[in-house]
């Protein structure tokens, strides 16, 4: 191919739908486990294991030609993520309104998690769900959330779009859609999504982003697991 040409446009368009499965097949993948596990009545343990090493498998080998872990503001980063855990756990421990109507109701659930006891104290499951929470939902959620679909909003040709390209819609249907993943914690994800979009658009570097969630989720994880609060993990 000739210096400075654009590829063919069937090459380019393989190009792009390689790019997008590296950027969306691991969270739709743990987002259709998690749903076939509910409806199969599948064991938690075994559902999340199964969650782990397919989402891992999905990230080694579609997403890493995408994905750095080269934040160019670490110090900055992390205490953003320590700022969204205070964000929210905050709420409940100032206010403790998360039973109320807005936050349990059949449309966002409940702050109820679905551990049973015996997985509280099985070390393997814990192992394994500090670790999901901590690296891998950090990374999959930002390839997604801020990786693609931020600039898919913004242009369908998501690969003409540089990370952390602000658009008031794209910026506002992410923070939303963030939002309504987490249920009855909606209005903390909320806020934890506008966070996180105005770190990716004042950075331009995804690892800011994903530094930030993992700390935000490491020490939330460790907020759970010493301290019993259960309820954040749904």
């Amino acid at each position: 191919m000739p210096p400075n040409c654009a590829p063919p446009i069937g090459v380019a368009s393989r190009l792009r739908s390689r790019q997008t499965v590296g950027y969306v097949a691991p969270f739709l993948t743990y987002i259709a486990i998690l749903g076939v596990e509910r409806w199969l009545g599948l064991p938690l343990i075994w559902s999340y294991a199964i969650r782990l090493i397919l989402v891992s498998v999905l990230l080694v080998l579609f997403s890493r030609p995408y994905l750095s872990f080269r934040p160019g503001a670490p110090a900055a980063s992390i205490a953003v993520g320590m700022a969204v855990f205070l964000i929210w756990v905050g709420p409940d421990l100032l206010f403790g309104y998360r039973h109320f109507w807005p936050f349990e109701n059949l449309l966002m659930g409940s702050a109820v998690t679905s551990i049973s006891p015996a997985l509280k104290t099985n070390v393997l499951f814990l192992t394994m769900r500090v670790l999901g929470a901590s690296l891998l939902v950090p990374v999959m959620e930002e390839l997604f959330w801020r990786g693609w679909l931020m600039r898919w909003l913004i242009d369908q040709d998501f690969l003409t779009v540089p990370i952390g390209t602000y658009a008031p819609s794209a910026f506002w249907i992410v923070a939303l859609l963030f939002a309504s993943e987490h249920g009855s914690f909606w209005e903390v994800g909320l806020v934890a999504g506008i966070v996180y979009n105005w770190w990716i658009i004042r950075t331009k570097n995804l690892a800011d982003c994903i530094l930030a969630h993992l700390v935000t989720n490491a020490i939330l994880a460790a907020y759970v697991v010493a301290g019993g609060q259960w309820q954040y993990w749904l």
